[in-house]
């Protein structure tokens, strides 16, 4: 298939790498433009399950207390206030 299409397109050496290229631009536009954005609702991408099972039968699942605000479920090592600190100095 690849050397028919090479076979067809005009112009010799520099028209057959112009036309290869724009082919190649035209189906990577076609897929990200139509394609994907077609098929992207029936990929099953955000349909995440996550759960942290203690293998005890009876037991709930996680160390969170029920009063726990939603997102307060672990200490983060990180400042989330601000964003990329800079380093300390070690002078």
């Amino acid at each position: 298939m690849y050397g028919w299409i090479w076979r067809k397109l005009p112009f010799g050496l520099p028209g057959k790498l112009t036309g290869s290229l724009l082919l190649a631009t035209a189906t990577v536009a076609l897929l990200w433009y139509v394609v994907f954005p077609w098929a992207e609702p029936l990929l099953p991408f955000d349909d995440v399950q996550v759960t942290q099972d203690s293998g005890v039968p009876g037991e709930p699942a996680g160390d969170v207390p029920s009063d726990a605000p939603p997102g307060d479920e672990h200490d983060l090592p990180y400042d989330t206030e601000t964003n990329n600190t800079p380093p300390p100095d070690d002078e």
